[in-house]
């Protein structure tokens, strides 16, 4: 008797372990019913119910080689999202004119203020010292 609980302990073990495992490596999107870390503490803290449940209820289902596409399924062709260029988007070109003015605006000021620097070292060096 004590050889099968024995066994039996050593089964559910292993088959804890395995859940648990399978649980932390899969996607967290594909996980179903309950968030991951649900599952987790479900598989420790209930050890045969929790692995049980993990593969009857919680397991990501497996998705065969060919995928599941069928006619008619997803986005209607109107209705696609679709991604527009820059150079397309009239928000993206007018953000680029703001930001090419404000540039071409300091730019000038620098200018300006290059000039009356220059201007104030030639009137230093016409300057005589006394």
């Amino acid at each position: 008797m004590i050889r099968l609980y024995g066994l039996l302990f050593l089964i559910d073990l292993v088959m804890l372990v395995v859940a648990l495992i399978d649980c932390l490596s899969s996607d967290e999107d594909r996980v179903r019913n309950l968030p991951k870390v649900a599952w987790v503490f479900i598989i420790l803290l209930f050890s045969p119910v929790g692995w049980i449940a993990w593969y009857a209820a919680g397991r990501p289902q497996a998705v065969r080689a060919g995928g599941t596409w069928r006619p008619g399924s997803g986005f209607p062709e109107s209705e696609r999202p679709r991604s527009v260029a820059p150079d397309d988007d009239p928000a993206f070109l007018r953000e680029l004119a703001r930001s090419r003015r404000d540039d071409e605006e300091m730019f000038s000021k620098w200018e300006a203020d290059l000039r009356r620097r220059e201007e104030e070292l030639r009137r230093r060096e016409e300057r005589p010292e006394s």
